[in-house]
């Protein structure tokens, strides 16, 4: 009649009471054998043992699971919540409440794992900035500190250690400015401009842009053949601008003489344009690419302060695409090359 493990306490309190009744009435009548006292002895110990079990376990026990659903919310209770606590609560099975106990501590577990999480990247984050930031302030103070100790008097030195802190001023300004961007973009407080414009016509300015670096390392840079069909998209162009300059210029510094970069668009379901730009570089390692997105994770510390950069380039890609609430992701093999791939709206 009822399953064992999810009784509620009306039926938990209704079983008690008829095994008492039933002992009771079989005793009555065992000293005193007519059936109507029998009987009566039944009902007035069913009835009052069922009153005194249901009223204890009503007062004591779920009292206590009140507690603990209080503090599962860990809010005032309202009066929605009041009138739970009194009518709902009661009428769930122990077996309901231990599922809710444990899906509260499933939530308590991922929130606590999240913010562990959380607390790792802070501290890489804040170990990679002090770090950033200490490379250029230290070379500054070198420079500077040489010439007040006399080099400013030494023409051979002297336009050579100013053209070297400036170089790292800038660095600084660079790193401030990318900062404050991703600030912006992460707070939401950065309005996006959004237009129509051909999304093939601005991949060449890019290129173009770039074709000075490009060509110290002889690397071709071209649209996929296929793709060259003009696709309208509607986007903030000035910042999809800069996803391509820091995608390209990325794929430039890490590429191979004599590489090939491509470009390529596609009209994925009549709303959306998929956008990917390939190259033929070293490739990212399977370890490294669900972090690249990262503010200022570096596959490959050395290498990629040589290069230069301020760490931020890829971690501002994601925000500005996902501002136009969209998704960019990586596909990647070493010493193959690597595609970054981010949807756009078609344009309206």
């Amino acid at each position: 009649m009822f399953a064992k493990k999810n009784l509620s306490p009306q039926q938990l309190a209704f079983i008690i009471s008829l095994i008492l009744a039933t002992f009771m009435s079989m005793g009555t009548f065992f000293l005193k054998p007519v059936w109507w006292i029998g009987l009566l002895s039944f009902f007035t110990t069913l009835l009052g043992s069922f009153s005194l079990i249901y009223y204890s376990i009503q007062r004591f026990i779920y009292r206590q699971i009140k507690l603990i659903y209080k503090l599962i919310s860990q809010t005032k209770a309202s009066k929605r919540e009041e009138f739970y606590f009194k009518n709902i609560l009661p009428q769930k099975n122990i077996d309901d409440v231990r599922l809710d106990v444990e899906a509260w501590a499933t939530q308590q577990k991922k929130e606590i794992e999240t913010l562990q999480r959380n607390e790792i990247f802070r501290k890489e984050f804040l170990q990679n900035l002090s770090h950033e930031f200490k490379t250029p302030i230290f070379s500054i103070q070198g420079y500077v500190d040489t010439l007040l100790n006399g080099a400013i008097h030494n023409n051979e030195v002297n336009t050579k250690f100013l053209q070297s802190t400036s170089r790292n001023v800038d660095r600084l300004v660079s790193l401030i400015d990318d900062l404050d961007e991703i600030s912006k973009l992460e707070s939401g407080e950065l309005k996006l401009n959004f237009e129509n414009f051909i999304i093939q016509d601005l991949v060449k300015e890019v290129f173009e842009a770039l074709s000075f670096k490009s060509s110290e390392k002889e690397i071709s840079c071209s649209i996929k053949k296929g793709c060259e069909i003009q696709i309208s998209v509607y986007a903030d162009k000035e910042k999809i601008r800069q996803v391509f300059t820091n995608l390209i210029d990325n794929s430039i510094k890490y590429g191979k003489n004599k590489g090939v970069i491509e470009a390529s668009f596609y009209k994925v379901d009549g709303k959306t344009a998929l956008i990917e730009i390939s190259d033929s570089g070293a490739g990212i390692a399977e370890e490294h690419r669900t972090r690249i997105f990262e503010r200022f994770y570096r596959t490959d510390t050395a290498r990629s302060r040589k290069e230069g950069g301020s760490g931020l380039g890829l971690a501002i890609t994601k925000h500005i695409i996902e501002a136009h609430k969209q998704t960019i992701h990586v596909r990647s093999t070493l010493d193959i090359g690597s595609t970054f791939g981010f949807s756009l709206p078609i344009a309206k």
